[in-house]
């Protein structure tokens, strides 16, 4: 069972409290563009991806990190029985089931590094996984974005890494996805101004 939005909202404010910065934002935005997809698909409930969008962050609330905030994420939803939410925590990073596709640093235990790794590589994604993937990449902490746009903000701030590429094939592959399920743009569908 995941938390409902108030709770979910009530959850980021105080993250945010605990480690102020840009990644609210983003996840308000992450969280806005899954719900608006969403509303699109018959097999999605909106405010389940609302909600799940806005949590997908929610490890940052321990303080500054790379990959760690996967791990403080899944744990902190997972304490609170929010297992598809605890999933997403580390799911968002690896669109590509494989660990060696971070393009973080493993600032973790060994033991959390093994814990993900073995995680990633058996999860089973879902629709809600996939969207949230997606709108990780089209939000930035000032608003919605084209995907190219955000591709190249990531770069930019964590460099250049051997799956970064393939990443980017990726999540292209997942916005032709939905956007057949939807069929149009998903563009049309965020709030904005996009010349494309």
């Amino acid at each position: 069972m995941e938390p409902n939005k108030e709770i979910a909202e009530q959850v980021l404010r105080e993250a945010e409290k605990s480690n102020p910065g840009a990644w609210a934002n983003h996840s308000r935005y992450v969280a806005q563009a899954c719900k608006n997809i969403a509303q699109c698909c018959e097999h999605l409930s909106a405010d389940k991806a609302y909600v799940l969008g806005l949590l997908h962050d929610i490890g940052r609330y321990a303080g500054v990190s790379s990959e760690k905030h996967l791990i403080d994420g899944y744990r902190y939803c997972a304490q609170q029985g929010w297992e598809k939410a605890a999933q997403i925590c580390i799911s968002h990073a690896f669109m590509i089931q494989d660990i060696n596709t971070s393009i973080g640093k493993f600032d973790m235990s060994e033991s959390d590094y093994l814990f993900m790794k073995d995680f990633v590589a058996n999860a089973v994604y879902d629709d809600y996984d996939r969207l949230v993937q997606l709108c990780d990449s089209l939000a930035l902490p000032t608003g919605f974005c084209i995907l190219e746009k955000r591709f190249v903000d990531v770069t930019i701030r964590y460099g250049v890494h051997a799956a970064t590429v393939d990443r980017w094939k990726k999540i292209l592959e997942i916005k032709e996805d939905f956007e057949k399920k939807i069929g149009c743009s998903i563009y049309k569908l965020l709030p904005g101004n996009y010349d494309i």
